[in-house]
């Protein structure tokens, strides 16, 4: 079971092994804190939207896999959303459009049909959170780099 975990860390790291999410990960790395709202963001949505898809991926058709998947994913982005503006406004504008665009993010989208739709709802707890900190490290990198070079912050 710790390998599901870890394997996002290192092993299949989504932004540096399997490079998905790089667009997000290119235009809101610019300062740490914004590397740190997306990725606790994306934590959240994958955790919740794994959750989902694995405990109704028995009652879900599939032909209608994808889209119903994509309705779970942009609900827990609603709430991303709506906490960031509630709770940090800065952020919440300085992330702007990249929020709502958790929705379509590969990263989550695919970890919800190839690894939550086939696994048990721990492996796809320990995945979501494995691939979420991988993300979020990778993010965070990148910022770092990027705004002590960029900014000399």
């Amino acid at each position: 079971m710790i390998n599901e975990f870890t394997k996002g860390l290192f092993k299949e790291n989504p932004i540096f092994i399997i490079a998905l999410g790089l667009c997000p990960a290119l235009a809101v790395s610019t300062q740490v804190v914004n590397a740190l709202g997306m990725g606790a963001g994306v934590i959240f949505v994958l955790l919740g939207s794994n959750i989902f898809v694995s405990l109704l991926k028995n009652f879900i058709p599939e032909k209608v896999r994808i889209p119903a998947y994509i309705v779970i994913i942009a609900s827990f982005v609603t709430i991303v959303d709506l906490v960031m503006q509630a709770y940090a406004p800065s952020l919440s504008r300085s992330l702007g459009v990249f929020v709502q665009l958790i929705v379509v993010n590969c990263i989550i989208l695919g970890r919800a049909e190839a690894f939550a739709n086939r696994n048990t709802l721990g492996n796809s707890v320990l995945d979501a959170l494995g691939m979420g900190i991988g993300f979020t490290l990778g993010l965070l990198l990148i910022a770092f780099i990027r705004e002590v070079f960029g900014a000399g912050t």
